[in-house]
């Protein structure tokens, strides 16, 4: 029935409606690539554990919002219902908020076998304590850059696979009346990129978006061919994403500058005109050449990186990317990694990081094959592999990995010989990269772009996830459990006679406590 998928996704929404609190506990709702984003009033409102067990959830985790892992496209399928939901439900009586005392527990203290729950438990106790260390200023502003660039890896990812497309009908020479077309498709966007980060930069900082988006127009304005700043000329897109991000927070603070001191009555004359006025004239005869260097100097370290050192820096990348992701510090790399796509067409960087989650990938297979008996843990790992292949390692991280301790880190050894594998073919000259953002692991294979054949490109690109697999699963096989944690973890913790794992037919069940993370 054509309603159907609709029907599934509002099921989905008011399913996990009530066990964030309900509508009421809702303060704002937002999406991205993979998680619904939710702003709470009240956290303790929040059952985290019956969250976790609907089909349709892969994870939560908690940042400076609750999200909860949904998955590519269903995200977004889920997200309009979920705020109908909330809408609905605000404007009509509704029971009480679901009381604390029904959320999970945060921790595990008990003395009994250790379920796949409890762990996703520790592991999401771990993120909000980590959180808590690390909410430094340095790092809540690159969560806000992050909140820039995040909404434009949709149109990022859809141009890319358009250009890749592209690309190969040009190579093989196919449909030569078609090319045109695909390549302004999928140019379109990009020459206009710096527009939509001036805008989402002035609407993150507070200032007035349409205000920032003007600004930063002025880059990509061929006239601005014309003008000369530091004895040169200035090129039409010179400084790119990184000028339109200073020319809009220029822009934000002149506009709250004129907002304080500009009478009420002149407000909506004045203060758009000098906003736009002396922003523009910094952009030209500053920020624009300055960003522009910057630019260059990223792009040239990237190559340069890779071309000299690769095997090295793609070690380095592939098993730092996790505790980077930890740490919040991956979201430096977003600006970066839209600057390489921008100046060459695709990011060098982006298919060394995804490594990582290969090596997460690995190290749960070895988690699986490890604990026969735990088959709470062993249906938690079954059920987020299919999104751990396609890059979405939520599930598994909090779920599995983080919680245990070492498998975490054997899953960094797994992604870094996985980077080591990428980075030493662009260092023997094959280099390629990502035309976009966001997707990983199988998930990047439309999006790969680079200097050889394709299939080469495809073949290294594949070589590099195999040796994540398979590093991760033996680091974490014989390096990730010591003989306590195999003692308490490989348990069933929920036994029933009727109805045997098929895998251990002869399981059987004791008290065990929660391992140490080690």
């Amino acid at each position: 029935m054509p309603t159907e998928p609709t029907d599934k996704n509002r099921a989905t929404a008011a399913a996990i409606l009530p066990l964030v609190g309900g509508p009421d506990n809702v303060a704002s709702i937002a999406h991205c690539m993979t998680r619904l984003r939710i702003a709470l009033r009240d956290r303790s409102l929040v059952q985290d554990e019956a969250l976790k067990a609907l089909p349709a959830v892969l994870g939560v985790v908690e940042d400076d919002t609750y999200q909860i892992v949904l998955g590519p496209g269903a995200v977004a399928r889920v997200t309009p219902q979920f705020e109908a939901l909330v809408e609905e439900g605000r404007s009509a009586t509704t029971p009480g908020p679901v009381p604390a005392s029904a959320s999970a527990p945060d921790t595990v203290s008990s003395p009994h076998p250790v379920t796949a729950g409890e762990l996703a438990a520790q592991g999401a106790s771990l993120k909000e304590a980590q959180k808590a260390r690390n909410a430094t200023p340095f790092k809540l502003m690159l969560r806000r850059i992050a909140n820039i660039f995040v909404p434009l890896i949709p149109a990022l990812i859809g141009c890319g696979i358009i250009a890749g497309l592209n690309g190969l009908l040009m190579n093989l020479g196919w449909l030569p009346a078609v090319v045109p077309a695909l390549a302004a498709i999928a140019s379109g966007f990009m020459s206009l990129i710096a527009v939509f980060v001036g805008y989402n930069t002035a609407k993150e900082f507070g200032g007035t978006p349409i205000l920032g988006g003007a600004v930063a127009a002025i880059i990509v304005f061929p006239g601005v061919a014309k003008i000369t700043a530091f004895g040169t000329e200035l090129r039409p897109g010179q400084g790119g994403v990184l000028g339109a991000l200073a020319a809009a927070l220029l822009a934000v603070y002149v506009e709250k500058r004129c907002r304080r001191l500009v009478p009420e009555a002149l407000d909506v004359l004045v203060t758009p005109t000098l906003t736009v006025l002396i922003s523009g004239l910094v952009t030209l005869f500053g920020l624009m050449f300055l960003a522009g260097e910057a630019s260059a100097a990223i792009g040239t370290f990237a190559d340069r990186l890779l071309s000299t050192g690769g095997a090295f820096a793609g070690l380095v990348l592939g098993g730092l990317f996790l505790p980077l992701v930890m740490l919040g510090l991956h979201q430096a790399l977003i600006p970066i990694h839209t600057t390489l796509i921008e100046q060459s067409g695709h990011t060098v960087l982006l298919p060394i990081l995804a490594m990582a989650g290969a090596g997460q990938v690995g190290a749960a297979l070895a988690v699986h094959c490890r604990l026969p008996r735990n088959r709470s843990l062993r249906a938690t790992i079954k059920s987020a592999l299919p999104a751990g292949f396609l890059g979405i390692g939520e599930p598994l991280i909090y779920g599995v990995s983080l919680p245990l301790g070492r498998p975490f880190v054997t899953a960094c050894v797994g992604g870094a010989a996985g980077g080591a594998f990428v980075g030493l073919f662009n260092q023997l000259g094959i280099s390629f990269g990502s035309t976009a953002i966001g997707p990983s692991g199988w998930a990047l294979f439309p999006l790969l772009d680079g200097t050889s054949n394709p299939g080469v490109t495809v073949a290294v690109y594949a070589g590099g996830l195999l040796t994540g697999y398979l590093v991760g699963f033996a680091a974490t096989y014989f390096f990730g459990f010591t003989g306590q944690m195999l003692t308490d973890l490989n348990t069933d913790p929920d036994p029933d006679p009727d109805t045997p794992d098929p895998d251990t037919p002869d399981a059987v069940s004791g008290p065990a406590k929660a391992p140490a993370l080690t």
